[in-house]
């Protein structure tokens, strides 16, 4: 069966400029991952930025994308290094030319180290830093940019830097990953106004991690329904001020009463008898379920800003393709307001605290020679970014 998606639909993929960029002096640099691999090398896409545009260039028309803060940025409020800017605007100007949007994401994950010394989103005065380097990337590269995140997906970055102790600076104090939170809030509710003064006709929104949470006893279930208003319902709160709601998903988590999942307990689940990929349980209506919600509350329109599975397998991938585009087709024509469905992603990438091993891309970098191929998956999508339907 075909499905046809609207005429103006948006489709592309996504990448963060840390995972797939060799590591500067940001926070992560040296970090040591659960497959063992050392975050510093990555997929070379700063050396091979010509040859990865005819990449992201088969995906659609959309590339949601970032910059690295501490290349540019050597000190809070200093000025950006021409030169960096130069390779990025070279970038992004190639990537217009071929007929590539940009969404711009303006933090994903990574700051400087000198950021991360004062701090980072624990102290106040940092808000005002992130301002300054949000300015300034809206003065260099709105150009290029037909939209914007202020920050990707906060709530896991909080979650896991503050609470859960897995990202850098693997803190675990829940009042410290609020804390931080809401100081990433201010810092998208200050920048707002500014981008959207400085650039009216480009809508402006970040990217909302959101997952579906079951509890499988009374513990369970308490603690479900607590990591959901702490993770999607108060995020959502917090981050009102925006033209769209960018959604992201990938996990069904089940907690009995702790979480459960295939990184943490490999083969659990398949003995729980849930299906799963690489890292969660495997649920495509969560997406749906979550899209609804939120619609129906906020009544914004929707870009799914990341979507995928974990697997080095190309069937999965196309798998989770159909699962999840017949979901989004059926949500439209039940009257959501949906522009865009954006894949994670382009390439195999350095999968934070993971590493390398954990798979998500339409194209697969060999680990030895960073050699890039595009998949039969990449191949399927190309196939449904062209012709704006799937055959499921």
């Amino acid at each position: 069966m075909r499905l046809d998606f609207p005429d103006d639909f948006l489709w592309g993929t996504s990448t963060a400029s840390a995972q797939i960029e060799t590591a500067s002096d940001h926070n992560w640099k040296g970090f040591k991952s659960k497959d063992g691999h050392i975050f510093d090398r990555t997929a070379d896409h700063e050396l091979r930025r010509d040859e990865d545009i005819d990449i992201i260039a088969a995906f659609g028309t959309v590339y949601r994308c970032g910059v690295d803060w501490a290349r540019l940025q050597t000190h809070a409020y200093g000025l950006f290094d021409v030169e960096v800017v130069k390779e990025y605007t070279d970038f992004f100007q190639k990537l217009n030319d071929r007929g590539i949007q940009i969404m711009f994401v303006i933090h994903h994950f990574t700051h400087p180290l000198w950021f991360e010394k004062t701090n980072a989103w624990l102290n106040p005065d940092n808000i005002d830093v992130y301002i300054d380097f949000a300015k300034k990337c809206v003065l260099h590269f709105k150009d290029f940019v037909f939209n914007w995140n202020t920050f990707n997906e906060p709530n896991v970055f909080c979650l896991n830097a503050y609470i859960t102790g897995n990202f850098p600076p693997q803190q675990q104090n829940i009042f410290k990953g609020t804390r931080a939170l809401k100081n990433m809030a201010k810092a998208h509710d200050k920048i707002y106004p500014y981008i959207k003064e400085a650039t009216p006709e480009k809508q402006v929104g970040i990217s909302l991690n959101t997952a579906l949470f079951e509890g499988l006893n009374f513990f369970g279930k308490l603690l479900a329904r607590f990591t959901d208003w702490w993770f999607v319902k108060q995020t959502a709160d917090l981050f009102k001020k925006v033209d769209y709601l960018g959604i992201s998903y990938y996990a069904h988590i089940l907690f009995k009463p702790g979480a459960i999942t295939e990184i943490d307990q490999p083969g659990k689940l398949a003995e729980m008898g849930y299906p799963h990929d690489g890292m969660w349980a495997y649920k495509p209506k969560g997406l749906g379920y979550n899209i609804q919600r939120l619609y129906d509350k906020y009544k914004k329109p929707v870009i799914i800003t990341e979507n995928g599975i974990c697997s080095p397998d190309p069937e999965a991938r196309i798998q989770c393709l159909k699962d999840y585009l017949s979901i989004i087709h059926t949500l439209i024509a039940n009257g959501v307001d949906i522009k865009g469905y954006i894949h994670w992603s382009t390439f195999d990438n350095f999968e934070w605290n993971l590493g390398p091993t954990y798979q998500f891309g339409l194209a697969s970098v060999d680990l030895e020679t960073r050699d890039r191929t595009i998949t039969t998956a990449g191949r399927f999508y190309n196939s449904i970014c062209k012709s704006n339907s799937i055959e499921v």
